[in-house]
């Protein structure tokens, strides 16, 4: 692994972390607020691609685990891996590879949209809801119903990543060139 590599994963780490500190968007209805956590993780996975970007992940997700209060609101620990959330984090470790994976061969916008939305938007709000059901005993159907409350904040994470990166790789094309 190149120190590139490294200091892009260290940065990305650090940028899915400050995310979960900006206050979550309580939403009422169900125990799960409404973070920007989730948009670090489709940063990353759009930036670094699907190995670095599962790097970035797995280590975020690692420092959660052995109790760094680096999840949304300042929680960490193993509790957090079976609580009613703990969906949306098993769903952000595979997030890199499904979404690297996806846009591995094509980098048109269109299709980089279409695939944002079924990994990063879909896969992992149906994640979280199937969870959600499981621990908290509530109704499959329900959950995935409350689950669509996320959805526009989502597309919207979503659009924001994927204009970043976007805008990011154009500069990176435009350094090449001045080089």
């Amino acid at each position: 692994m190149k120190t590139r590599d490294i200091t892009q994963i260290a940065v990305m780490v650090a940028v899915i972390i400050v995310l979960g500190y900006i206050p979550p968007i309580p939403i009422g209805l169900i125990p799960v607020p409404l973070v920007l956590q989730n948009m670090g993780i489709i940063l990353a996975s759009l930036l670094l691609g699907r190995k670095n970007g599962s790097y970035a992940v797995g280590l975020f997700v690692a420092l959660a685990f052995v109790g760094f209060p680096v999840l949304s609101g300042g929680h960490g620990g193993a509790a957090v891996f079976v609580g009613p959330t703990a969906g949306y984090i098993y769903a952000w470790l595979v997030t890199p590879f499904l979404l690297g994976t996806l846009l591995r061969s094509h980098q048109h916008l269109a299709w980089e949209i279409s695939a944002t939305i079924l990994i990063g938007v879909l896969f992992i709000n149906l994640s979280g809801a199937l969870w959600l059901s499981v621990t908290t005993h509530l109704a499959l159907p329900k959950a995935l119903l409350a689950g669509l409350i996320f959805l526009p904040g989502d597309l919207l994470k979503s659009g924001v990543a994927i204009a970043l990166h976007r805008r990011l790789r154009l500069l990176d094309q435009f350094a090449a060139v001045e080089k």
